[in-house]
């Protein structure tokens, strides 16, 4: 099973290229980095998490800008994010910099994608939370047609541009591969018809893990890999994804100075060596 780390990455944490290069050097294969455009002061959307929103909400870097320094310090590291937040983000500008990202990694890339939690963020990028999954769904086929067509052109009730170009289209054929975040009904349906891996969270039991797959292959999808997302290091349950075929675990790793976080670092791998 590969391991990878799923972590925030902020101006308070170690540099995402000194943490990309580490990764490597122990072993793990990828790099998923969350994402938040900012936290809007007056907020009553609940942490899914419970309690006090974490600081490092708060002090996110683009995920595309430090992959891309993650990128150019490493050789063989996918970088991925995990998650964006697409229903806030401009369609055709989220094809573009994705597609940038996979030609500067040649080849590494990968878009991992959710429609969010937070109500009042999305409002401020003048999205309506109500309709951010339909939203999602029409952004997602308008990525893959940019990716993949010379001329893009996509009429939807939410998406709607006439015949465009855009370049660079990515490196990985036929496109960068789309993580799709969640385990709603709504988001399932998106993994089916959109999708090319899954990243359930950690919590996600085994049944589940079971159950989604074959429902997968009843919808005629027998190709999508699974991604777990932020996992503790409790050897019985990793030993569970392993043997429920997870193709990956990425460890949740916190966001510490760069000393503290090559320590962590240390210890994650320890466990992750037991997995490969």
């Amino acid at each position: 099973m590969k391991t990878g780390i799923a972590t925030f990455v902020t101006d308070e944490g170690i540099r995402p290229d000194r943490l990309g290069a580490a990764l490597e050097e122990r072993g793990f294969d990828s790099l998923f980095l969350a994402e938040h455009s900012h936290i809007p002061a007056s907020r009553e959307s609940p942490y899914p998490g419970g309690g006090e929103l974490p600081r490092v909400y708060y002090r996110t870097l683009d995920p595309f800008v430090a992959l891309t320094a993650a990128a150019v310090a490493t050789r063989d590291l996918i970088v991925a994010t995990g998650i964006a937040l697409v229903p806030q983000r401009d369609v055709i500008h989220l094809a573009n910099e994705a597609a940038s990202l996979d030609t500067v990694s040649e080849g590494r890339a990968a878009l991992g994608v959710g429609v969010g939690w937070n109500r009042e963020e999305m409002r401020n990028h003048g999205v309506d939370p109500k309709t951010r999954g339909a939203l999602m769904a029409e952004q997602l086929a308008a990525l893959k047609q940019i990716w993949t067509q010379e001329q893009a052109e996509f009429h939807g009730k939410y998406v709607d541009f006439d015949p465009i170009f855009t370049w660079p289209k990515p490196v990985q054929r036929p496109h960068l591969p789309i993580y799709i975040g969640g385990e709603s009904p709504a988001a399932l349906d998106r993994l089916a018809k959109y999708g090319d891996a899954w990243l359930p969270r950690a919590h996600t039991p085994a049944a589940e893990l079971n159950r989604v797959r074959q429902w997968l292959a009843d919808q005629g999808r027998t190709d999508v890999p699974f991604t777990i997302f932020g996992a503790g290091t409790d050897q019985a349950r990793l030993d569970g994804f392993a043997e429920g075929g997870v193709e990956r675990v990425t460890f949740l790793l916190r966001t510490l100075p760069e000393s503290e976080t090559l320590t962590a670092l240390d210890e994650l791998a320890e466990v992750a060596n037991k997995l490969r």
